[in-house]
């Protein structure tokens, strides 16, 4: 089986992490799957969500959107349509929890970090570039924080990263595109911490039932995948 990119089942798309890409945002960073770019930002301000006022801790949330023509047909913005569509909702959720779960919110004190992540070119694989961009941007906005004396300890816990895997011409293939995406048999999307434990697994199959075996070989391969990509957050992160 030859994918349409020529790469090996167990290799990854080019991947590259710009931080500090936009000016305002405490962190910032593009992101990019081949050719899948995401700019990650995360802000920060001062303040909780109403049912957490008082209890003297923080929260993360997430949004996310594509540009009209990030994808091969112009889309409609959704601010025209007056409201968001139900994958868009989806992927936000996905990645406030992913993000979410790096954190101990108790050390943040009473301040809010909005992740925005926007793509502005899709070609597969948008949402786990989107985590593992905005988890670089995160840990700049936390060493704002605490330059500014915000924070009440070190609220960082884990790393966290994402990737996609799936079958493909019956075949586990790491980091599907968009033309292997939209082919696959089996489309799996693994969310993880650097020290191996998983924090969201979301599998579909398109056409058969995948097996045990081969959801085995899919993890196997994000595994391997998530080893590299955190070397390479690791690696952008250096100063």
């Amino acid at each position: 089986m030859k994918r349409p990119s020529g790469r090996a089942a167990d290799q990854l798309r080019s991947i590259r992490i710009t931080r500090n890409y936009t000016k305002h945002a405490e962190g910032s960073v593009l992101v990019e799957f081949g050719d899948t770019k995401v700019i990650c930002t995360v802000s920060v301000e001062s303040g909780v969500p109403r049912f957490l006022k008082g209890q003297g801790q923080g929260w993360l949330t997430a949004e996310y959107g594509m540009l009209p023509r990030a994808t091969g047909e112009r889309n409609q913005r959704e601010a025209s349509r007056g409201k968001q569509g139900g994958r868009t909702l989806e992927i936000q959720r996905l990645i406030g929890r992913s993000l979410r779960a790096a954190l101990d919110m108790t050390k943040l004190g009473e301040n809010t970090l909005y992740v925005d992540c926007d793509v502005i070119q899709a070609d597969g694989g948008t949402r786990t570039a989107s985590i593992t961009g905005a988890m670089v941007a995160l840990i700049d906005a936390l060493k704002v924080l605490k330059k500014r004396g915000a924070l009440k300890g070190e609220p960082l816990k884990q790393m966290i990263a994402a990737v996609s895997v799936g079958i493909y011409k019956g075949e586990p293939v790491l980091d599907l595109d968009y033309l292997e995406d939209s082919a696959a048999e089996t489309d799996l999307n693994v969310v993880m911490t650097n020290a191996g434990g998983f924090i969201e697994v979301q599998g579909t199959a398109e056409g058969a039932p995948f097996q045990p075996e081969e959801f085995n070989a899919m993890l196997a391969l994000a595994q391997k995948g998530m080893n590299e990509i955190f070397e390479l957050q690791k690696a952008a992160l250096v100063d």
